[in-house]
């Protein structure tokens, strides 16, 4: 991909995907063997898989859970890419409003900060790091279960 297709493809393929709450584009935008590492200040990694593993939960029940908590927002994007190596950086914030329906619907808005890192094989993500701020978090559903509130064990 040159940069500006991989930053359509970040931006509106990707996110746009998961702010619609489209489980089956938002999983097409990944390798069959793809995965996916969350890393929060001090907490446990969490990692997910298109195919679960032993150390890894399925990436669509990730998706799932937060599409079926929240409406995402995903915007003020910044991007590094590399497109010989075929990978990106990508700084952007993420609003996450509880929905009336959620498991989360009175915990309020979230503001996060957060930075991707995404390998790619051709067009698909092979592989992505998510590091997160969630400076808000000083709410009962706060650090207790992380940002999207998916649930531990």
């Amino acid at each position: 991909m040159d940069r500006d297709s991989c930053i359509a493809f970040i931006e509106h393929d990707y996110f746009g995907s998961v702010s619609a709450g489209d489980l089956d584009a938002t999983m097409a935008c990944f390798t069959e063997d793809a995965r996916v590492a969350i890393r929060h200040g001090d907490q446990a990694v969490r990692r997910f898989a298109v195919q679960s593993t032993a150390d890894a939960d399925p990436l669509e029940d990730f998706y799932r859970h937060l599409c079926g908590n929240y409406e995402a927002w995903f915007g003020d994007f910044w991007h590094v890419v590399d497109t010989a190596d075929a990978r990106a950086a990508s700084r952007f914030t993420v609003r996450l409003t509880p929905k009336a329906d959620g498991r989360y619907a009175d915990a309020g808005e979230q503001t996060l900060l957060n930075c991707n890192f995404f390998e790619f094989d051709g067009a698909k993500i092979r592989d992505m790091i998510i590091y997160y701020a969630n400076p808000g978090s000083a709410s009962p559903y706060g650090n207790q279960v992380g940002p999207t509130g998916y649930p531990r064990g």
